[in-house]
């Protein structure tokens, strides 16, 4: 029976400095404050839509023969939605995309999956917008802003010229910044 005791009292005192219990151990190295907390506390001027805060553009079935022809795809819009913008916080606005950039075509996108290509992205006038650069500023009005965007595949030149762009499924991923000005 006092076996069985002393089972159940050292079970209960685990439990008691297990839950935070009157037993406290300093450790040998231990420094008194050696953590700290900081940060900046903002006002963003807009809050991002979440009906477009994950976007996906799906380029469909692309014919090879096409981007050995044409070097590249027509673009496909799609559009990034601002909501409760307040233009006395900012009215300017860039967008980065980042994600892991072509060794082939610098400023696209390298993809997975199929070889030969990249992912290339256009401000809505049809003008470049590289990857990892920040757009041109963009002017934000009160209330709700819609961010429109072109992407578009790309053959890269070597696997153009030989004959080099391969069949198959591709993907890849970017995020985006927003930085108010």
């Amino acid at each position: 029976m006092k076996h069985q005791m002393e089972r159940i009292g050292g079970a209960l005192l685990l439990a008691l400095i297990g839950m935070g219990g009157a037993a406290y151990v300093k450790p040998v190295n231990a420094v008194d404050n050696n953590l700290s907390f900081s940060g900046t506390l903002v006002s963003e001027p807009c809050n991002i839509d979440q009906n477009t805060s994950e976007v996906k553009v799906d380029f469909g079935r692309i014919i090879k023969k096409y981007l050995y022809m044409n070097t590249r795809t027509e673009s496909q819009p799609f559009t990034i939605n601002l909501i409760n913008c307040d233009t006395s916080i900012s009215n300017l606005a860039t967008i980065t995309f980042k994600g892991t950039e072509s060794t082939a075509l610098p400023g696209l996108m390298k993809v997975t999956g199929t070889k030969g290509i990249a992912i290339g992205l256009e401000q809505e006038d049809g003008s470049p917008l590289k990857f990892n650069t920040p757009s041109s500023a963009m002017t934000l009005a009160d209330g709700t802003n819609t961010l429109t965007f072109k992407g578009y595949v790309e053959g890269e030149p070597n696997a153009i010229k030989n004959d080099r762009i391969t069949s198959g499924t591709f993907t890849a991923t970017a995020t985006f910044e927003i930085a108010y000005q």
